[in-house]
């Protein structure tokens, strides 16, 4: 049975089964204590004093003390909560998969790096160490910096434990021999933007993720002396398990520039029916826009780190029961918000889950996704084959133009040019390339989108045919003659898009549907080719007025677009955002 990192245990090598113990989930009573309100300020209050280089913070005491000089190795995670004093060291210690949510704080002097781009955002303490103008977000990380102490403050958190920390950070206190900051001490910590780079570009071979970036040593040795060239990093997400002092932007441009190719990965929300601390709501349009947000947050997450569009994120969603319809439901309208929120900003979406869950329900429902359809699959199934092939998980036909990436083990620890760490073993067959809006090797463009029907034939019964084929319903050949096979998959996208009448025709309506099938991306004012083609070519149908079909968004296509908003009650933007694609893929 294929497992992902979400649900495992036991990892057995060589025949000795090793407990990752805490490394993977913690569960929602391991949140006890942590909950909003008067039980937080209370721990803090019965907590024991930490210091670090003239600045006191007060943490619960069964928080976990780590001193990075004492313990260089250490790996820095957030899976369970504990105080880390002092810069990361080479994390050697770090595990290939970590989940986090649990607090927790990191205290370092200023101008050492943190959790790298991870401190843009930064607040500010004065020297007088008062705290109370600080607001800190609803999730972290966040960063703040003590200018009485010369300390650095990294925050890590979820929604459940935000008040804990809100309450940690109140509790602090400058020390006899806290020294100020230096005006100019924070420089090397913010990293300017680099060049932006698109990933993962081109390549069909092997690769690796690890819970933290590795060093640039570590890099470089791997490029010279194993076959690896793909790495997987984590860049941001509530849930990520470790700390990132290596990832920067020039780490991410001098990586690309090497010939690595990078698989962005992002942890946030989990299934709603899973063990780990932050999860997506049940509610599906609770989920959804929590996809989006998620997927805004990743976005700028990659620009600083100079990852640009078109490149792919992948949303990281751990294994969970997908026997649960509700938590399916929900996972389902997670990933639609995240990968329509991507695309309106030009990125390429990804998912990231367990070949028995995430990804099965992801096939299962192919057609349903409609336009927020994720473009990439990442499948964890440790079979040991370094291959694409999703086997009964999902099928060829699906995600089938360079767009998987396929985790086949995990857990391992290897080691090449004398360096040794935990990783995980990736085969990949992605591609730069942006997948064209359902494109067909028929023409598509025509004056008007008239009613077919038995026994229509001719060019727009082979373009409908075609355009039912590419989104999934299958019917045989485009012949160009409506058969009975047409039929029948006129009736089945219909009903996949709910559309009330059940009969074979092809109306005003469906036809709407089917031309804005498919893929999507933001366009305005300006915005130039096969997306603006096929929202032209669906307006055309829509308004049963003929729109100039050259993929040119001009002033022309703006006013229809309007005229189309303010026919189904939308905002007329003038642009073609989420809104306007959900009402035309649903064939309002």
């Amino acid at each position: 049975m294929p497992v992902s990192r979400r649900t495992r245990r036991l990892a057995a090598f060589r025949g000795v089964a090793v407990l990752v113990a805490g490394a993977l989930s913690l569960p929602s009573a391991a949140l006890a204590g942590y909950a909003d309100g008067v039980s937080a300020g209370e721990r803090v209050d019965r907590a024991r004093a930490v210091s670090f280089q003239g600045y006191e913070l007060r943490v619960p005491n069964d928080w976990q003390v780590v001193d990075l000089a004492a313990n260089p190795h250490a790996c820095l995670r957030f899976d369970s909560p504990a105080i880390y004093l002092g810069p990361a060291g080479d994390q050697a210690d770090c595990p290939a998969p970590v989940v986090g949510g649990a607090p927790g704080v990191q205290l370092q002097a200023f101008g050492v790096r943190s959790l790298g781009s991870d401190t843009a955002g930064m607040l500010t303490v004065p020297a007088s160490g008062d705290v109370r103008a600080v607001s800190l977000p609803s999730t972290g990380p966040a960063s703040v910096a003590m200018e009485g102490a010369g300390v650095l403050v990294t925050l890590v958190y979820g929604a459940s434990g935000a008040s804990l920390i809100r309450h940690i950070l109140a509790s602090g206190s400058l020390l006899a021999d806290a020294r100020p900051m230096l005006a100019s001490g924070f420089g090397d910590t913010l990293a300017a933007p680099a060049v932006g780079v698109s990933v993962p570009g081109d390549l069909r071979g092997t690769g690796f993720d690890t819970c933290a970036a590795p060093s640039q040593a570590i890099m470089d040795a791997w490029l010279r002396s194993s076959s690896y060239r793909s790495v997987g990093v984590y860049i941001g997400g509530m849930s990520r398990g470790c700390a990132q002092p290596n990832l920067t932007a020039s780490w991410v441009s001098r990586q690309v520039g090497s010939g690595w190719h990078l698989l962005p990965l992002y942890v946030g929300r989990q299934a709603p029916c899973s063990r780990y601390v932050n999860r997506m709501s049940y509610d599906v349009p609770t989920a959804r826009g929590q996809g989006e947000r998620e997927a805004l947050d990743a976005v700028a997450m990659a620009e600083r780190l100079g990852i640009s569009a078109p490149s792919t994120l992948y949303s990281d969603v751990e294994g969970y029961d997908s026997s649960n319809s509700r938590c399916v439901a929900a996972v389902m309208s997670y990933v639609s918000g995240w990968t329509f929120a991507l695309h309106t900003r030009s990125y390429q979406a990804g998912v990231y889950s367990s070949a028995a869950s995430g990804i099965h329900d992801l096939s299962t429902h192919y057609n349903s996704l409609g336009p927020s359809r994720p473009d990439d699959l990442f499948m964890a199934w440790w079979n040991h084959r370094q291959d694409v092939n999703g086997g009964s998980y999902v099928p060829w036909v699906q995600w089938s133009a360079h767009q998987r990436v396929h985790q086949f083990e995990g857990e391992v620890t290897e080691g090449h040019g004398g360096y040794t760490f935990a990783i995980d073993r990736n085969f990949l067959d992605v591609s730069s390339v942006v997948p064209e809006p359902l494109g067909c090797p028929t023409d598509l463009d025509f004056l008007r989108y008239p009613l077919l029907r038995w026994p229509d034939h001719g060019n727009r019964v082979r373009a409908a045919q075609c355009l039912l084929a590419r989104s999934g319903f299958d019917l045989g050949a485009a012949t160009g003659i409506f058969n009975w096979r047409t039929a029948a998959a006129i009736r089945a996208f219909k009903a996949s898009r709910g559309l009330a009448n059940e009969e074979s025709s092809l109306g005003r309506w469906a036809w709407t549907a089917l031309l804005s099938a498919g893929n999507t991306r933001f366009l305005s004012h300006g915005s130039t080719g096969p997306y603006v083609r096929k929202v032209q070519r669906t307006l055309t149908a829509r308004l049963q007025k003929t729109v100039v079909i050259d993929g040119d968004f001009d002033r022309s296509t703006r006013k229809k677009v309007r005229a189309y908003q303010r026919a189904v009650n939308l905002t007329p933007t003038g642009t073609v955002g989420v809104p306007t694609w959900r009402a035309l893929q649903s064939g309002r």
